[in-house]
């Protein structure tokens, strides 16, 4: 059961362009912006952030910021986030058996050297402590642009903030990703926990 309740149908009228938003890009209106509009600035906030790294303008394809994002939410433990990304993946055309492969991303032949290498330093960004190391930063440049590592960094710092949110506030996941993730991802030991 969530820590707080979503915000009451005055806030979230307060905020409907913005969940509408979400819910256009989703599929669904998320739980956790439902409690983030509590505050409308931070979730207006978080939605700028989440636009500019995640937007049309975003220099990587949308499959492998999911991808990013699922490691390094799997790496930090949010179940809610792990679901969402993995449901996001297979909406973007990732295919279910690589989605269910994720972590064993460096000897699975379904991951190519370039997304070894931007999920190695998902992996080791989103773990606490931070693993990062130069060596990552060797590893992602014979297949990035500098903008597109940059944008690799904001992904993992972007779920960082996401990972936190939703398992200390205990999130309820909603029907879509949670069918997805009992559907694809318990084989591989998630489970869902506070978040049902």
């Amino acid at each position: 059961m969530a820590h707080l309740k979503n915000a009451d149908a005055a806030q979230l009228a307060e905020v409907d362009d913005e969940m509408a938003f979400a819910a256009a890009v989703m599929g669904f209106e998320p739980n956790s912006l439902k409690i983030m509009a509590h505050r409308p600035e931070i979730l207006r906030g978080f939605l700028g952030l989440s636009a500019a790294i995640l937007g049309p303008e975003a220099k990587l394809a949308p499959d492998l910021r999911q991808m990013i994002a699922h490691i390094a939410s799997a790496a930090a433990g949010c179940a809610y986030c792990q679901a969402h990304t993995a449901h996001g993946a297979h909406e973007r055309g990732v295919a279910d058996e690589k989605i269910e492969a994720l972590w064993l991303y460096e000897t699975d032949p379904q991951f190519s050297d370039a997304e070894r290498a931007a999920l190695a330093l998902a992996q080791a960004g989103g773990s606490v402590p931070n693993g990062a190391t130069q060596a990552h930063f060797d590893a992602l440049a014979p297949h990035f642009s500098e903008a597109e590592i940059c944008e690799i960094v904001a992904v993992i710092a972007m779920f960082g903030f996401l990972n936190r949110w939703n398992d200390t506030m205990a999130t309820p996941l909603e029907d879509s990703p949670l069918a997805y993730a009992e559907g694809h991802l318990l084989a591989n030991g998630w489970k869902p926990e506070r978040h049902k």
